[in-house]
């Protein structure tokens, strides 16, 4: 399991904090690393990755954008998905099935999704996924977002990703590269895949705040999308109180009614940390193993 989070972030932040720093946490089955990058103070300069070292063969890389309560700080940001959306613990616990609810109540599964994930992990174990955690802006309080989020997709796809290829074993090939986000970051991961589809494998979102009224537009273009560069896997993910439910699952209906194949979840739990630690972040990384690796 994950050492306790704040004892982490210290090891971290007492690295060097220019250029690359390899932070490998003993007894964890990644290795993260700070990574700086060109880029601007409006779309960011770092990201952190996450490289596994329980295998030595080549993995998936998942961008992951973070929400909007870490927006106001870069090294909160980047430092989201670990210190607190359960990405270290989560990782661990797919690798050490079986899989049990964090909480005995099951605020955040039902006892048949268990069962299932560990029927799942039965039949194919979890493989692993490099995770590149970009600081994410705040683009719902930017002049001219378009613009900013074109800028943001090419700093992503040009500086991002062919950075973590340069750090660790990535597979080969665009569809072993996903992009993932929660909240704010669903709605950016979803803005940079459509900006450039042919940079990624795989979108998904958890709990995106992506906007019910716009869901016929965002299908439309999602199947304009898919119809240029080819079939890529979808997978919208949200709960049963995230106030944001409906907007995904808005999403989701408009793209059923296009006949774009995709997968939805909606567990139980609210729109909130728990729930990431709990579920939200190991469906992630589960749904993201199996995409990008078919």
């Amino acid at each position: 399991m994950a050492s306790n989070p704040l004892s982490r972030r210290q090891l971290l932040h007492g690295a060097a904090s220019l250029g690359l720093s390899r932070n490998a946490i003993a007894g964890e089955p990644f290795e993260v690393r700070d990574v700086v990058v060109a880029g601007s103070l409006a779309t960011g300069r770092r990201f952190t990755l996450l490289v596994p070292r329980h295998t030595t063969g080549p993995v998936p890389l998942v961008v992951a954008f973070h929400g909007k309560g870490e927006t106001i700080d870069e090294t909160l940001g980047v430092r989201a998905w670990l210190d607190r959306y359960g990405l270290a613990s989560t990782y661990a616990r797919l690798l050490t099935p079986p899989v049990l609810a964090l909480d005995k109540k099951l605020t955040h599964w039902t006892a048949a999704r268990v069962a299932e994930v560990n029927a799942e992990l039965l039949r194919r174990p979890f493989g692993g996924v490099a995770v590149a955690c970009p600081f994410t802006p705040d683009v719902f309080n930017v002049g001219g977002r378009r613009t900013f989020l074109d800028d943001y997709a090419r700093w992503v796809t040009e500086e991002v990703v062919p950075r973590a290829r340069r750090e660790t074993a990535i597979l080969e090939g665009a569809t072993h590269v996903g992009v993932d986000g929660v909240s704010l970051g669903g709605f950016v991961s979803l803005e940079v895949f459509l900006r450039r589809p042919e940079h990624f494998g795989a979108f998904g979102s958890v709990q995106g705040a992506l906007g019910g009224v716009g869901a016929a537009r965002y299908a439309r273009a999602l199947a304009a999308a898919l119809e240029r560069v080819g079939p890529r896997r979808l997978h919208l993910e949200t709960s049963l109180g995230d106030v944001y439910r409906a907007d995904t699952e808005a999403l989701s209906r408009a793209l059923t009614k296009l006949a774009v194949g995709h997968d939805f979840i909606a567990p139980p739990g609210g729109h909130n940390q728990p729930f990431l630690r709990d579920s939200g972040t190991l469906e992630m990384l589960l749904w993201h193993d199996r995409a990008l690796r078919s």
